[in-house]
């Protein structure tokens, strides 16, 4: 268990006695959930496409058609997203029927419903991300069947509604899981889970059905929370380890308890997230209208032909238009620290909602690990070296990222600029120095450097205000010294 892995007992304890039972018929109904999963979205913009197409009416030619598209633009990426949340909330509520506390065979009937209203709300934080890290994600988590309590603040947070409970004033940052199930030897275990009261889970953090984070208690970036904990503690790592930290007396008018002003102005930014909704939209017809002219115009070998270009082109339009939504919403980036009921706050989840929605399927998401991606963050505000390989576009705030000459960012790591203490946003700078590597799904945290050369590995978390020493190999959640692996060699006797 951990991370680096360390051996924790004898042999592995088995879920329950015995070889789960083998039903073929659950692999069909997790195949046709699987098929269904994916043409969902399909659904959901076919019923937008019908009304864009209803304003298409009576139009001769491409040309003629685009007044009517834009007219109808708007109403039809409202009705397709409408669609979608509305399939998904039906979904999830019947898939919730009968799951509970339990040690379930994989190939029955709770464990695929488990399995398959973790995908579909996975799906969900991708085609509804407005949504979510808003002053409407309580909601939306109460309709799926949450036990949500007042002032709750949910960032991406991916979870078992049925079998989840947030108390009043909980925090649960990017990326958190809270009672997902546990799979081993053909079984599935699933487990409550609570976040107490004024409770805070960190980026990436994991509450596993079984565990709990207590009242006004931490389970910090990248870690998991402990099967007990004392109300008020603090935990970090995995396993989880006892952390001590300072409590942020600051404005509670600005962190907890919101004047109805705060609350209006915090709605009207986040309204403006269906702008790059609509952006995304915009430009996918944009391609379709292309390619629809090249085959009137050259017919469809052309077309085909063209197809790289246009989308090429398209990818370049949804980088530029992000980076001027950075600029032109939040401006420069400095290190300080900003309350949770702030504009700076909500300017940056607009900014982050065009990343996410626009860079992100146009043109980030295939550009990592290219020249073009650093290019771009650069564009962002982040200092980039030559010869940088970032294959994650996951910087928050680029302005105070330096990656080095040669520096490595692999795949899946979060260049963690940020930090939400007591619902204050503080904010630091990140230096990945000259040929420093950061290994693959890990994260280093506001006011960390990895000096020169150094390297730190897989899984790993590098704490805030950390240096890492020039030259030097680290790893582990959080990192300690990463320590050499003995090898066995063995010579061939024979054939």
């Amino acid at each position: 268990a951990g991370s680096p892995a360390a051996r924790v007992g004898g042999g592995s304890t088995p879920f329950a006695e015995g070889r789960p039972p083998s039903r073929t018929r659950w692999l069909w109904a997790y195949a046709a959930s699987s098929a269904f999963l994916g043409i969902l979205p399909v659904i959901a913009l076919a019923a937008g496409g019908w009304l864009l197409a209803q304003g298409m009416r009576g139009a001769g030619s491409l040309v003629g058609a685009i007044p009517g598209i834009l007219a109808m633009i708007v109403p039809s990426v409202l009705v397709a997203g409408l669609v979608f949340a509305l399939l998904v909330l039906l979904i999830v509520r019947v898939l919730g029927v009968g799951i509970g506390e339990g040690v379930y065979p994989v190939r029955s009937r709770i464990a695929w419903q488990a399995w398959t209203t973790e995908r579909l709300l996975d799906s969900a934080r991708t085609f509804l991300f407005p949504l979510y890290s808003s002053s409407f994600t309580p909601v939306w988590l109460r309709a799926l069947g949450a036990d949500v309590g007042r002032d709750v603040e949910a960032s991406t947070v991916l979870l078992i509604p049925k079998l989840t409970t947030i108390a009043d004033g909980a925090f649960l940052a990017d990326d958190t899981m809270v009672a997902t199930y546990e799979l081993q030897g053909g079984w599935m275990r699933l487990g409550t889970a609570r976040i107490g009261k004024r409770a805070f889970l960190g980026n990436s953090g994991m509450a596993a059905g079984g565990h709990n984070v207590p009242r006004d208690g931490l389970v910090a970036v990248l870690s998991v929370a402990p099967p007990k904990a004392k109300a008020g503690s603090s935990w970090l790592g995995s396993p989880a380890a006892r952390l001590r930290r300072v409590v942020n007396d600051s404005d509670l008018e600005r962190t907890y308890r919101p004047r109805a002003g705060l609350r209006i102005a915090r709605a009207l930014w986040e309204l403006c997230r269906i702008i790059p909704v609509l952006v995304t939209c915009a430009l996918g017809l944009a391609v379709m209208l292309a390619l629809a002219a090249a085959v009137d115009a050259w017919g469809l070998g052309w077309a085909v032909a063209l197809s790289s270009a246009v989308m090429l082109s398209a990818g370049a339009v949804a980088a530029l238009i992000t980076t001027a939504a950075k600029w032109l919403i939040v401006g420069p980036i400095r290190a300080g620290e900003h309350p949770l009921w702030s504009s700076f706050v909500w300017r940056t989840e607009v900014a982050d909602t065009f990343t996410e929605m626009v860079a992100a399927p146009w043109f980030a998401n295939s550009a990592s690990g290219t020249p073009a991606l650093a290019i771009w963050l650069r564009t962002l505000g982040a200092k980039i070296g030559r010869g940088v390989w970032t294959d994650s576009y996951w910087l928050p705030e680029p302005d105070l990222v330096t990656l080095g000459d040669g520096a490595t960012v692999n795949r899946g790591c979060v260049v963690q600029t940020h930090l939400f203490h007591d619902r204050v946003m503080s904010i630091d700078a990140v230096t990945l120095e000259n040929g420093a590597t950061l290994g693959p799904h890990s994260v280093i945290l506001p006011a960390a450097t990895i000096g020169s050369d150094a390297t730190v590995g897989p899984a790993s978390l590098v704490m805030r205000g950390e240096f890492v020493p020039v030259g030097s190999r680290w790893s582990g959640n959080p990192i300690g010294p990463w320590r050499a692996v003995k090898v066995r060699s063995y010579q061939a006797t024979g054939a």
